[in-house]
């Protein structure tokens, strides 16, 4: 683990007051040149149902979003799109600044995705985010895509690509549809990975509630999406060429399918139980989200989770007055075992819920960001 405290700085259980402010996820979309991030864009544009995204992109010559023709010519820096995305030419050095606009809750944002260049270097993208100092702004996941059929030459001319792999925590393998030999890349790419979840996809398309949940369409009132301008276009995207759009919204399209896993306990969790099965959580589990009830380790406050790929994060809130008392969470990922995930949890739920040793939440609040961190300290990731 990398925390960034020493046990003897931490917040005691119960100290904490204040309601964490809603944070907006920030997703790092890296991919050689070619891979097809603009198409995975595309598609979460395009079918992002009620949710609102911002896009960040970062080689602006390279970008053919379809949905910009709606906005007319492209301004030097930013445009707003009538589903309320935001699209900015930035470079690394206004990555802050276009985040503080980006996650400000006057806008609506969502989720921003940061769509690198071909040639960026992923993990300075993903530094800048985890050193970000607006509250609002929560690290995403880095999803690097991948070019199923042109992998091996790729790997041949940037070998940085295996050090990339090491420190996704999604990969896209897309095109598979043109590899001649796709489970052997697929395999390959595995074994190149720490614990990433690794999905195959065609034409970028995987399902969005991968990276970021999405809102009930019924939410969009009074505004005009991607969806509803994608479905007077008759469908004639990428989306569409293979046959499977269709007028009834998503469920004409194909999306790579993700497992999860839905966990309630009326019983308390043991914090060193939940830390054990945190820190040994198993390849593919890409998201888990949710609520945690410590019982007596912790009375006032529950703490709610955001972990992706190897990024932790707790955030203690006070229990209401009248809220039923409930570890609930949701776990997503890819190939993973639900049902032995599902026995993991219930093994945390709490032998002696009436007692508590002063010790131990010292692991959950290595995780919990306190308001005397020091400024541009990156947040503690789990190993």
């Amino acid at each position: 683990m990398s925390p960034n405290q020493q046990p003897g700085s931490q917040q005691k259980p119960g100290s904490h007051q204040q309601t964490s402010p809603p944070q907006v996820p920030v997703v790092v979309l890296a991919g050689f040149l070619g891979s097809g991030k603009t198409t995975l864009l595309n598609h979460l544009l395009h079918l992002s149902g009620g949710s609102r995204i911002g896009a960040v992109v970062n080689d602006f010559g390279a970008i053919e979003i379809d949905a910009m023709a709606v906005a007319g010519a492209l301004g030097d820096s930013t445009v707003s799109l009538g589903n309320g995305c935001l699209c900015c030419a930035v470079d690394a050095g206004e990555l802050d600044q276009y985040l503080d606009r980006l996650v400000n809750p006057s806008l609506g944002i969502d989720v921003v995705v940061i769509e690198a260049s071909g040639l960026a270097e992923p993990q300075e993208l993903v530094r800048m985010v985890l050193a970000s100092e607006n509250p609002r702004v929560v690290y995403g996941g880095l999803v690097e895509v991948v070019d199923a059929a042109e992998f091996d030459d790729t790997r041949a001319r940037h070998p940085e690509i295996d050090r990339h792999l090491q420190i996704a925590d999604l990969v896209v393998v897309n095109k598979l549809d043109r590899a001649a030999d796709g489970e052997r890349v697929l395999g390959l790419v595995r074994s190149l990975t720490d614990r990433a979840a690794v999905v195959p996809a065609t034409y970028g398309r995987i399902d969005p509630e991968f990276l970021f949940d999405c809102r009930p369409s019924e939410e969009r009132l009074g505004q005009l999406s991607f969806d509803d301008l994608h479905d007077d276009e008759g469908h004639d995207s990428a989306e569409g060429q293979d046959g499977q759009g269709s007028h009834n919204g998503h469920a004409g399209h194909l999306h790579t399918a993700y497992d999860s896993l839905s966990f309630t306990s009326a019983t308390p969790l043991d914090p060193r139980r939940l830390m054990e099965f945190l820190d040994s959580r198993p390849e593919g589990l890409y998201r888990i989200k949710g609520y945690v009830d410590f019982g007596p380790y912790d009375a006032r406050n529950r703490y709610g989770i955001h972990a992706v790929g190897r990024f932790l994060r707790f955030y203690p809130e006070p229990w209401a007055a009248a809220e039923d008392r409930l570890t609930q969470l949701v776990l997503i990922g890819s190939g993973i075992d639900t049902e032995g995930l599902a026995k993991a949890l219930e093994a945390c739920r709490s032998d002696a819920p009436h007692t508590a040793d002063e010790h131990g939440m010292w692991g959950v609040l290595r995780y919990v960001q306190h308001p005397d961190e020091q400024e541009g300290e990156d947040p503690p990731v789990a190993d």
